[in-house]
């Protein structure tokens, strides 16, 4: 009878530490995840008649160090060094292939062109490479995001590329993470028309100068 009892108590022990296990496990909050993708497609460029398709590459981006992971990086307002890596908050993919992404849809959606990011390009169709560099992305909760941008832009087989430098600021609307991700999703956006706006202007004369 002893022998029952203290089986008894052990399975009671035991389904005590499970159930408090699996409280601690459901009170684990899951990871939000945002995208630097705008969420409507800005208007495309009007392609003349009869005119060969326009690609656009974009290649790999260069990012700093602490940026290239899925968690979302942002510093508190105020707190000039510290920044917090947000392991419930982080961007569909790695920041680099994020933000490549978002601006090869972008900038393509605004000429009016075809993304061959991903390949798929035919090997004869005019192409416009574009290298882009994040030097700086600083996303301050309750403030701004500012970004520093490095980009250049080759026509086909042009020997001069477009060689431009763009600095954005974006301010977040509120405090939290979502309006953070919305400020840098502008940012993005803004970002895509800007090197648009290049590629145009290289098309029509190889001696462009960076746009304002």
């Amino acid at each position: 009878m002893k022998a029952l009892t203290s089986l008894i108590s052990l399975a009671a022990v035991a389904g005590a530490i499970t159930v408090a296990l699996g409280g601690c496990a459901s009170s684990a909050s899951s990871p939000r995840f945002y995208t630097l993708a705008a969420p409507t497609a800005a208007a495309a460029a009007a392609v003349p008649s009869g005119a060969a398709p326009l690609w656009i590459e974009v290649g790999p981006l260069a990012v700093p160090e602490r940026l290239a992971r899925p968690q979302m990086v942002v510093r508190t307002a105020g707190v000039n060094a510290q920044v917090d890596v947000l392991e419930d908050s982080r961007w569909a993919s790695s920041f680099e292939n994020e933000m490549r992404d978002a601006l090869s849809s972008g900038i393509a959606s605004q000429l009016g062109a075809l993304d061959g990011t991903r390949g798929g390009r035919p090997a004869a169709a005019p192409v416009v490479r574009i290298s882009v560099q994040v030097r700086r992305f600083d996303a301050v909760d309750g403030s701004r995001v500012d970004a520093s941008l490095g980009w250049s832009a080759r026509h086909g087989e042009q020997s001069r590329a477009l060689v431009c430098q763009l600095n954005l600021s974006e301010p977040v609307g509120g405090p939290g993470i979502d309006a953070v991700a919305q400020s840098a999703q502008r940012l993005t956006a803004n970002a895509s028309a800007a090197i648009a706006r290049g590629v145009t202007a290289l098309q029509s004369n190889p001696d462009a100068a960076c746009p304002v």
